[in-house]
Parts: structure tokens; C-alpha cells; sequence
């Protein structure tokens, strides 16, 4: 997955998006359409409806580019929100079962796709030390043997990834206003599907 951008080619790319550049979203699906498509599927577990929520996320994203605020954190993370919404949204139309079961897969999917997220996003060194740990099941030696360092920095390093992951898997993610998948949102449109899954092409904007 593609990491965050510049501040600086954030706010260009929201002022293209604003412009209404067809290049510009073109652009940011060819970024960040295997994030979003990731996180939807993690999330649905089904490739038609993540297919479908891709393509429902980016032409949100053409809709309402100034939906986004810089200050508040990079625009790779604001859509990774948007699709975890989205995707919660599209789950509870479609799963059977009690409320209660529902909201349940819907926090546990939503929960598991955050980490993932989260996994990619933190600093290569980090995420590193997380993968061998936990997911190759090594020791703190051999870890702190296959990165080179001292298996205090392994430890250090460990520690600082499962205390980055924890606290920002437990902190809820803010509210969208009218995002797809928020309470009243009324969907999103405009951009039609090419052959490629989820992609945008000749998007017109209503004025």
C-alpha cells in the first residue's frame, strides 16, 4: 500500500479534485484504489460488493473534495475513514441476522481492517519488527538478528509498534459529514466504472 503523501500533495491534489481535473482523480485511484479496495474487502469480505465500494469512495471523494480538511490529518487516512465507513454501511444493508450480530461483524470487521491499516501505515522499522515478531513467530534474537540491531532496539521497537497499533485501533474515527456510510448520507455517484475494478473514468461533476 502506498504510504502518505506530503501535506503539500494533499492539499494540491483536494484543489485539483476542487477543479474538477479528471486527471487529478485518475491520479489518486491510481495511489490509493488498492487502500481502499483492501480495507473494503477486510471489512465485506466479498470482491463484488468491495468492487462496489470502491468506486462508491472515490466518487465521493470527486462529489465533495473540500469534504477533506488538511488540518485534521493526511488524505490517505481521511479515506481510509471513509471506506471503513462506507464499508460498515454496505455490511448492515446486506448481513442477515439480529441487529445485535450485525453491529458485532460490523464492529470486529471494522476493528480488524483498522489494524491493518494502521500495520501499514507505521514507520517501516516498526512494522518490520511486528511482522517478524508476530507473524513469522520469531524471537526477540532472531528478530533483532534479521534487522540488524540489538535486541533492545528489537524490544524498543516492538513495544513502540504494539502501542501505536493498540491506541489508534481503540480511538474511534471521526464523523464525515454526508460521507457515504455516515447517518443521512445519500450515497454517492458519478463515476462510472471502467474495466478495471472500482476505476473512475470520464467523471463529470454536476455544477
Amino acid at each position: 500500500m502506498a504510504q502518505d503523501t506530503p501535506p503539500r500533495w494533499d492539499r494540491k491534489m483536494q484543489q485539483r479534485l476542487a477543479r474538477g481535473e479528471a486527471a487529478a482523480l485518475s491520479e489518486l485511484y491510481d495511489r490509493y484504489a488498492a487502500l481502499v479496495h483492501g480495507l473494503a474487502h477486510r471489512v465485506l469480505e466479498d470482491d463484488e460488493a468491495a468492487d462496489h465500494t470502491t468506486r462508491e469512495v472515490f466518487a465521493y471523494v470527486w462529489e465533495h473534495p473540500h469534504a477533506y480538511d488538511p488540518r485534521y490529518g493526511s488524505l490517505r487516512a481521511w479515506m481510509a475513514g471513509v471506506t471503513q465507513r462506507q464499508a460498515a454501511g454496505r455490511l448492515r444493508r446486506q448481513h442477515g441476522g439480529t441487529p445485535e450480530e450485525v453491529e458485532e461483524k460490523v464492529r470486529a470487521a471494522s476493528a480488524a481492517a483498522r489494524a491493518d491499516y494502521i500495520v501499514t501505515s507505521m514507520p517501516a522499522s516498526l512494522r518490520a519488527a511486528l511482522e517478524l515478531a508476530y507473524f513469522q513467530r520469531r524471537d526477540y534474537r532472531q528478530t533483532a538478528e534479521h534487522l540488524g540491531v540489538t535486541e533492545d532496539e528489537a524490544r524498543r521497537r516492538l513495544r513502540l509498534g504494539l502501542q501505536l497499533l493498540s491506541s489508534a485501533v481503540a480511538r474511534p474515527l471521526p464523523a464525515v459529514p454526508g460521507a457515504p456510510g455516515s447517518p443521512g448520507a445519500s450515497g454517492a455517484s458519478g463515476v462510472p466504472g471502467s474495466g478495471r475494478p472500482g476505476a473512475p473514468q470520464g467523471p463529470e461533476r454536476a455544477r
